[in-house]
């Protein structure tokens, strides 16, 4: 479905496309399609405007990301130097949530990559 919207605001031909949590209750699968389709737009120049917490996403993605507090902006700048400056309390608090997740499924999704030994053994 948001797929099929995505699409059909294209068929406008906008200068600028608008989306407010594109990944919002959908499964993991289509969160990573949506992402794509996303990529390829800002691959292509398209400007957008993203209303997101995927925060990994805003930081791979973005030329400039704006941290709202209550519906305020606390702080704004380039991903790298926003994302890891820690001079907004509230801002290194949601980011901090996000890298200790990261922290504690790296070893997790290392182990899911690597190639089982079981397989090495027999060649595969």
């Amino acid at each position: 479905q948001q797929r099929v919207a995505i699409a059909r605001a294209l068929a406008m031909q906008p200068t600028i496309m608008l989306f407010d949590e594109p990944t919002s209750a959908l499964d993991p699968e289509l969160v990573g399609e949506v992402l794509a389709a996303i990529r390829q737009l800002a691959a292509e120049g398209m400007t957008m405007v993203i209303v997101t917490h995927e925060i990994g996403f805003a930081y791979e993605l973005a030329d400039r990301v704006v941290f709202m507090d209550q519906g305020v902006v606390a702080a704004s700048g380039a991903p790298r130097e926003l994302l890891l400056s820690g001079t907004n309390p509230r801002l290194a608090a949601f980011v901090s949530r996000f890298t200790e997740q990261a922290r504690l499924l790296s070893p997790l999704v290392a182990a899911a990559a690597a190639p089982s030994t079981t397989s090495l053994a027999q060649g595969q």
